[in-house]
This record gives C-alpha cells, sequence and structure tokens, in this order.
C-alpha cells in the first residue's frame, strides 16, 4: 500500500514540477521512504490465503473518464482518435495498478509492442469507428499478441487476435497448407471485430463481452447465471472466474490508462500518422515472398510483419492480395506487373500414385531437404496422392525461397498446427536387432501414412453471411 500510495504520489509531483516520475533523483526517495515507514503487517499471508478469488476491480459507473482533449481540433494521429473513442467503463483496483506498475517497469518492451502495432492501427482504428465500437477495442492485440501476428499459444490461438482453430473457421478465415488467416492482419481483424459485435450483442455489457472474448461466451454465461440464481451482482467484478480471466480486464485498463496520458509516465508513443500507412495489391501467380519484399524494398522480416498469413514461400493460387506500405504502392505494382508479364514463377506438383519424394526432388533440381523445407515437411513424410508440392518452375531463385522459408511458421510445427500432420512410415520407426531405427525418405505416395485431417473443415466464400458463432466452452 505504502508504494502504491507512493507511485501516485509521484505522478502527482511530477505534473504539478514537471519532472519524470522515472528521474533516479525524483524516485528513489520516495520508493525509500514507502519501504521504511510501511512495513507489511505479520498476518499478511494469512489473509491473503483466506481471501476470496473474486476479481480485485472496481468499476466506475458514475463518472465518466475526463480526458483533456481539445475536441474542436482535428486529431493529432492515431493515438489521440483512440483517446475520443474511449467509451467502456473504467476499471480501478489493486490489480490494475499492479499490471500497470508491471508495464512500467518495462518500457523496452513497452516501446517495442507500441512501434509493433503502429504498422497496423490505422487500419484497426478505422474498422472500429466504421462499426461505431468504443475505440478501447484497438488496444486488444497488445493484451492477446503483443500486436505479433505470428503469436502463437499452447492452445493453438493464433494471430494479433488469437484466434484458435474453431473459432477462426466459424468467421471464415482460412487455414490450410498455403495460408493461416488467423494471422492475416486485414482478414482477422475483421473477424475479431465480427466476433466482438456478436458476444456484446449477447451480454449487452463490454465487460462480459471481453471476458467472453477471453474464455468463451458460453463459459462467462454460465458464470453470470450462476451469480443471478444466488442474487448475487452479475457484473464482470462479482464472477468467480480464472486467473487468466481475473486479470484480462485489467490489463487492458492498465494499457488504457498509459495510451491516455503517456507523458505522465515517461512513455513516448510512436508518430502513427492519421493517413492510410496500408495498400493491398494483387500478387500474381508464382511469385516467391522474398522477391515481393525486394520488389517493395523491405527486409525479409519487415516484408512477412505486413504478410503474415503465408505457410508457404510462394504463391501459387490466384486471388491473393500482399500488403505493403503506401509510399512503396507505385513501385511496388509496376514490378508484380513485369513479374506477372515474364511467364517466370513457381509451380504445384500433384503427387501421383507410385512417385516418391526423393524422385520429385531430382525431377526439378532440388535435393530431399530442400523439397521439404520449401513444403514444411518433416522428415519421412507420406503424403497421400493428389497432395499438392510447392516446385520451382521458370526463372526461380531457389535461395530467396529457402532464406523466406525458414522464417515461415509453416515449418514441420506450423503445418501441423494448421491441420495438416503427415504421418510418418510406421516401419521407420522400428528398431532392427542389434541396429538404430531405419528411416528411408524414399516413400512411395499412396502405399503408407496418410494425411489426418485435424481441424479442418469448410468455409463459407468470403462474401457470403458469415456464420454464426459456435458456442464453444473456451477460446483458448
Amino acid at each position: 500500500m505504502a508504494i502504491r500510495l507512493t507511485y501516485f504520489l509521484a505522478i502527482s509531483m511530477s505534473q504539478i514540477y514537471s519532472v519524470s516520475i522515472f528521474s533516479p533523483s525524483f524516485l528513489f526517495p520516495l520508493l525509500a521512504l514507502a519501504l521504511s515507514t510501511c512495513p507489511p503487517p505479520a498476518d499478511a499471508a494469512a489473509n491473503s490465503r483466506s481471501a476470496p478469488s473474486y476479481v480485485d476491480v472496481d468499476v466506475d459507473r458514475s463518472q465518466r473518464r475526463v480526458l483533456t482533449l481539445d475536441l474542436t481540433r482535428p486529431p493529432n494521429d492515431v493515438w489521440d482518435r483512440i483517446r475520443r473513442g474511449f467509451r467502456i467503463p473504467d476499471i480501478t483496483g489493486n490489480r490494475v495498478f499492479d499490471l500497470q506498475f508491471s508495464y512500467l517497469g518495462r518500457p523496452e518492451y513497452l516501446d517495442r509492442m507500441f512501434n509493433r502495432g503502429a504498422r497496423y492501427l490505422y487500419y484497426i482504428v478505422g474498422e472500429i469507428e466504421r462499426r461505431g465500437m468504443p475505440t478501447e477495442l484497438a488496444l486488444l492485440p497488445m493484451v492477446e499478441s503483443s500486436f505479433n501476428p505470428h503469436a502463437y499459444s499452447r492452445a493453438r490461438a493464433s494471430g494479433l487476435w488469437q484466434f484458435i482453430p474453431s473459432t477462426g473457421h466459424n468467421y471464415n478465415l482460412t487455414q490450410n497448407r498455403w495460408v493461416d488467416e488467423r494471422r492475416d492482419v486485414i482478414a482477422s481483424t475483421n473477424a475479431a471485430l465480427d466476433y466482438l459485435e456478436d458476444i456484446y450483442e449477447r451480454h449487452g455489457d463490454w465487460h462480459l463481452a471481453l471476458a467472453s472474448y477471453n474464455r468463451g461466451e458460453n463459459a462467462i454465461g454460465r458464470a453470470v447465471e450462476r451469480n443471478r440464481a444466488a442474487g448475487l451482482s452479475t457484473e464482470f467484478s462479482a464472477l468467480r472466474l480464472p486467473a487468466e480471466t481475473r486479470d484480462y480486464l485489467p490489463k487492458l485498463q492498465a494499457l488504457k490508462n498509459i495510451v491516455a496520458q503517456p507523458e505522465i509516465y515517461d512513455i513516448e508513443l510512436p508518430y502513427v500518422a492519421n493517413e492510410q500507412l496500408l495498400v493491398t495489391v494483387n500478387a500474381p501467380v508464382g511469385i516467391d515472398l522474398a522477391t515481393a519484399a525486394r520488389y517493395a524494398g523491405l527486409s525479409l522480416g519487415e516484408f512477412l510483419a505486413y504478410n503474415p498469413g503465408f505457410n508457404r514461400p510462394a504463391i501459387t493460387m490466384p486471388d491473393q492480395t500482399l500488403v505493403a506500405p503506401s509510399d512503396r504502392e507505385p513501385g511496388f505494382s509496376a514490378r508484380l506487373d513485369d513479374f506477372r508479364r515474364s511467364g517466370k514463377g513457381w509451380r504445384t506438383h500433384a503427387l501421383a500414385r507410385g512417385e516418391t519424394l526423393g524422385g520429385i526432388a531430382s525431377r526439378y533440381g532440388l535435393t530431399l531437404p530442400q523439397l521439404l523445407q520449401i513444403n514444411g515437411l518433416l522428415e519421412r513424410s507420406l503424403p497421400p496422392p493428389g497432395y499438392s508440392l510447392l516446385v520451382p518452375g521458370k526463372g526461380v531463385d531457389l535461395d530467396d525461397a529457402l532464406a523466406i522459408s525458414e522464417l515461415l511458421p509453416a515449418s514441420a510445427h506450423a503445418a501441423a498446427r494448421a491441420g495438416v500432420r503427415i504421418a510418418p512410415d510406421p516401419r521407420a520407426r522400428k528398431v532392427r536387432r542389434g541396429g538404430k531405427a531405419k528411416a528411408s525418405s524414399k516413400t512411395t505416395a499412396g502405399r503408407r501414412g496418410k494425411v489426418k485431417p485435424g481441424t479442418k473443415a469448410k468455409t463459407a466464400p468470403r462474401s457470403a453471411k458469415k456464420a454464426a458463432p459456435a458456442r464453444s466452452k473456451s477460446r483458448r
């Protein structure tokens, strides 16, 4: 408590004297005073063991946040637009303070997260405003993925908005060996806002909607009904919830507080111009992502940050799009058009019955490890007849494709995550008497092994009406 009081005192004094609260000469004496004057009570541990596991937050519904914003002028940047659209009631309490203090204690992490988000915020905020939703939701990817589109959880949630496979399918996000739209920034943002609209309509309360986004709408619905049956409050702060969900809203509130008044905490947000920063262009069939990155004048890592949804290093399907910074669009589009007219590019090879992966690799001038790497396959893979393999066509640069394939999540593990597991040769695991397990790469397609379906399901066309959300037990 003393540290908390000291912290709030530091904030007040910093505003009066225009001194950073993180200046050593300013902060250390205050912390020393707090630690020396208020030792913890002897029975603190006992009290903490007996405390109920409710959410340690208070909802301030009596008055709305008063922001020091001049609404008579246009917004300075995207952060200004976000502040103007705050509409979710604030929560307060010790847990909000603790998480806010934890974020502020890691300025490098905050800086990295804010800078990653700067690429995507203009689009996200624009979609939120178009739908009339609270702009706090633009900060939700910070809680979910730290604005890392390649984030992947143990529960198989992926992308900025951390969709699990089933919810992604319900909202028409394509997931296969070639693409995973849960990682695609534009597709996943639209799906996430659709989902948030649906669960808000169900609960009629943004706190419960956000808790449902983390825990699952049915789980939160049951918690609400339990409290209602017991005559208790049905607000978020009164529900019994797992620790992760209890912390979900306080994390968002802590980040909201920092974004609302970063100058108080000596935080400098990266400038995000109030203008379109992303542009989408049609991708020519056959182009590899490394060549496209070179055409856009971006490094491989930066290009993948704009185009994180691809599982393979080349595009072999029509109607795919590439995303690039808007200032690169004219030259980028012109070079893509030149490539389209050149007739160069990668192609696919449908595996025929009796063909071996080693034979196909030799046919296209590849080694077997190169063929496996480009296609995100495991060693001793046994794809069935009809399985589409990515192979080089006319005038391609193999080194480029190999370089970017090392950065793609469509390695062997990511291919499995996308719902495609290639069963190994059962006989390759047998250990001969007095020897090691024999592993043969020259297996014949269609005779052993099969593709396990995983979670793949049919999805409606992008133009179709979105499917009703599955009321699963949990998102996670």
